[in-house]
């Protein structure tokens, strides 16, 4: 097998969902601290992660916690890549299938 051969792109394992709902970017500082909040755009979302869009000057924490505009909950993540304004995050658990159904729910309704 050669280095340069492009390998197939492995299936996704969850359903992603359209999302397009504001969040808060809660960056963590000393001792779990949260202070800093920066808006986002939720672009997608699935049990593990979420596609956000950001300022493109906007220096990313590596870890941080999510906010979902109109959920009081916040939700650990990672940055997993950053193509400009674009950031793939995945979450540091598998969010609850109730929770994102109540997301995607709460989504339709406003």
């Amino acid at each position: 097998m050669h280095l340069d051969t492009e390998h197939p792109k492995p299936e996704r394992a969850y359903r992603e969902f359209n999302l397009d709902r504001p969040g808060n970017i809660i960056f963590v500082g000393h001792h779990l601290s949260t202070g800093t909040q920066v808006r986002c755009l939720i672009r997608t979302i699935t049990l593990a992660g979420a596609l956000l869009e950001v300022s493109p000057n906007l220096e990313m924490p590596s870890h941080f916690f999510l906010e979902i505009l109109g959920i009081h909950d916040e939700i650990g993540a990672t940055v997993v890549k950053r193509e400009g304004e674009l950031v793939t995050i995945s979450f540091n658990m598998l969010i609850n299938p109730e929770f994102l159904h109540h997301v995607l729910r709460l989504n339709f309704e406003t």
